[in-house]
């Protein structure tokens, strides 16, 4: 099954941002009953744009969507303590977002994570900075899954995110990413892969389309989770078909209720 991060509730977004501030709890609300609705498995939370505010921000977050829906959170932030404070708020097992090895990053991730029941998100960073090549994607990846394992996380709960780099900046990094993703699935049997869907496109027009055939040509090699919008019908109608043709649709069913609903039009 893919899992779809539906990544809208982060207040780097303005309508959010202004939601939060104005604790309208109302547009927060219906923007969460949407995306559980186009089929997001988890709702990320992500409430660091406003310096200073993050952690009353958060709890508000957290408390409105919990209200909202059952589906469980991806708690989205770079300080241990905000996670600390937004694990003990939540009544399931989140996804928590993220942890990296970058040395200042990871020693206070890890021993936040220790004994937490939580699947994690782990991005194939590193204090040289971002990856280059297949092969600095795969070996961060590597170490990440050891050091994940050493305390007692199993592969099943673990994303590795290997970094989507925009097309615009670099004519590899489409297939640097899609080789990865490859190698991880092949290599690291057990885990999972994500990552931030709309990277790819950033910086040239018409970003939808790019986006949508780009999932496609990733769950070709395995990526079987993404950071994306679930409001876009466009991008679930591909994840809906591509999942149908890579022979997860028993009898096309899935596919064909997706049709008769009107989700996937020609």
């Amino acid at each position: 099954m893919f899992t779809v991060i539906g990544e809208r509730i982060n207040t780097t977004l303005k309508k959010v941002r202004a939601a939060t501030e104005n604790r309208d709890a109302d547009y927060i609300r219906g923007d969460v009953e949407k995306q559980v609705a186009a089929g997001a498995t988890y709702i990320d939370v992500n409430a660091g744009a406003r310096i200073g505010h993050e952690a009353e921000d958060m709890k508000w977050l957290l408390s409105v969507i919990m209200e909202t829906t059952r589906l469980p959170l991806c708690l989205d932030s770079p300080d241990p303590a905000i996670l600390e404070m937004a694990y003990d708020m939540v009544d399931q097992p989140p996804l928590i977002n993220s942890i990296s090895l970058e040395k200042e990053r990871f020693d206070p991730m890890i021993d936040f994570l220790k004994g937490k029941e939580c699947r994690i998100i782990a991005l194939c960073m590193d204090d040289s900075g971002m990856p280059q090549s297949v092969h600095d994607i795969f070996s961060r990846a590597q170490l990440l899954v050891k050091e994940l394992e050493a305390i007692g996380v199993a592969r099943d709960d673990i994303f590795i995110d290997p970094l989507i780099q925009p097309m615009a900046v670099a004519a590899e990094n489409g297939t640097m990413a899609m080789d990865s993703v490859e190698k991880i699935m092949k290599e690291l049997k057990g885990v999972h892969t994500t990552g931030g869907l709309s990277n790819i496109s950033y910086g040239l027009p018409q970003r939808k389309i790019i986006n949508r055939i780009f999932l496609s040509m990733m769950m070709a090699r395995g990526f079987d989770s993404a950071i994306m919008d679930p409001l876009d019908p466009k991008i679930m109608a591909t994840l809906k078909t591509t999942t149908m043709i890579q022979g997860n649709d028993n009898f096309c069913m899935n596919y064909i209720k997706a049709v008769r609903a009107g989700e996937i039009i020609a």
